[in-house]
């Protein structure tokens, strides 16, 4: 139900962001719009973990999978929805369409909402909008076929499987998802200026740095869907964990260089792909996540995809001559890299008790 909600208050902002006529009202839209989004992407790795519980882990990177296919397609949908007649036009007249732009302000000021100029912006909002409140009528009707006997059987699996050191697992992941999200959200942001203004690319050339960066993102959370089939989440992580150090590393080295910075962002992009995911089922195999857990491990990605990005911005200005962006980032992974066996140890170490008590039982004891 509450994906449902949040959908469905998904899809209304998308229906009104282009009809905004007042920056106030359009922060206030786009602020539900987080809202929503966070309570969806909480709600939608609950869902997973209810339905599957610890053998969802290919279910988990499916989901991720879909986040990562629409930030990738979405901007070049709406790129094609708008159409090139607006930019030539605003590029080649620009002095005979400028009156045209100012004349609906003029004629009143105090309007808050109003049609956009063009129609194409407001198609392409409505499709997406349309497209997610179809998917939230799915969800509306998978919502009344539960069961009350499934709810009791994850209830009871879930009770089961509540490690003792629930709590500072739960604060572990806070921190590991922090530096996780805040370093691949800091690399997407800055990676276009650094490579203009620190490697000296070309616009065109940046653009397409930051497209396979995602791109490669987007493509290894596909392929994670089949790997989660036969590899454990831990061993996925410890892999993501190299990949995200090595990379980094390389970009530290040779960051002058145009191919290696090249490699060295698709190889991190690779990397970065299914540590959230993964960091979810693997937590999922120890304790239970419950909504409140998950909730907040994701606040503690949100904290970092808005505090990280924001310091190094700050950083980058006074220091324009260091890759400040590259070190950031490579710091995050040694961080994320040294942090995952605390936590392997922190989770295992009940188990380990649990398996010597019963050792000490005796055979009786596996048999039960």
């Amino acid at each position: 139900l509450n994906d449902f909600l949040s959908l469905l208050a998904t899809t209304v902002g998308l229906y009104l962001i282009p009809f905004c006529k007042r920056a106030v009202l359009l922060i206030v839209m786009m602020s539900i719009f987080g809202i929503s989004y966070g309570t969806l992407d909480t709600g939608g790795n609950v869902l997973i973990l209810t339905l599957w519980g610890d053998k969802g882990a290919p279910h988990m990177q499916a989901l991720h999978f879909s986040f990562a296919l629409g930030a990738f397609l979405a901007p070049i949908l709406a790129k094609l929805a708008l159409g090139t007649t607006v930019s030539a036009e605003n590029h080649t007249e620009p002095d005979l369409h400028h009156p045209a732009l100012n004349r609906s302000p003029e004629a009143d000021p105090d309007l808050l909402f109003a049609a956009p100029d063009d129609l194409n912006l407001l198609w392409a909002y409505a499709s997406i909008g349309t497209y997610i409140f179809v998917v939230s009528v799915f969800l509306f009707a998978l919502f009344f076929k539960k069961t009350s006997k499934h709810e009791k059987s994850a209830a009871s699996a879930q009770e089961s499987r509540r490690a003792k050191h629930h709590k500072a697992l739960l604060c572990l992941l806070f921190l590991f998802f922090f530096f996780y999200v805040g370093a691949e959200i800091t690399y997407g942001s800055y990676i276009f200026s650094f490579a203009t203004t620190h490697v000296g690319l070309e616009e065109s050339e940046a653009a397409g740095l930051n497209s396979i960066f995602w791109g490669t993102s987007a493509a290894c959370r596909g392929l994670a869907i089949f790997f989660a089939a036969c590899l454990q989440p831990g061993t996925m992580i410890v892999l993501s964990n190299i990949g995200s150090v090595v990379s980094c590393l390389f970009l530290v080295l040779f960051d002058k260089s145009p191919l290696c910075v090249w490699i060295g962002s698709s190889v991190y992009g690779a990397s970065m792909a299914t540590t959230f995911p993964s960091g979810i089922s693997w937590l999922e195999q120890y304790t239970t996540i419950s909504g409140k857990s998950a909730a907040f491990f994701v606040i503690g990605g949100a904290l970092g995809e808005m505090a990280i990005p924001a310091v190094i911005g700050i950083l980058q200005g006074q220091y324009p001559d260091l890759p400040v962006v590259l070190h950031t980032c490579l710091g995050s992974a040694v961080f994320t890299a040294v942090l995952f066996p605390v936590m392997y140890k922190l989770a295992t170490l009940p188990l380990d008790r649990q398996q010597k008590e019963n050792k000490e039982q005796g055979p009786e004891s596996f048999a039960l």
